[in-house]
């Protein structure tokens, strides 16, 4: 769920593949344009991002 693609990410690219879950948790902490948006869920699964095909799925 970290937006490795925003343009906010660019700092952190580096540590791509590197970075624990807590480092990246604190990270969108800190900062929280780092959280990939959207997020859909229908309370057993969850969908980061726009994705038309699974968004039809849930709905």
């Amino acid at each position: 769920m970290f937006a490795w693609k925003s343009p906010s990410s660019k700092p952190y690219r580096d540590r791509r593949g590197e970075a624990t879950d807590d480092e990246l948790i604190e990270l969108m902490l800190e900062n929280p344009r780092l959280i990939r948006r959207p997020m859909l869920t229908d309370g057993s699964q969850i969908v980061f991002g726009f994705k038309q095909g699974a968004y039809d799925e849930i709905l």
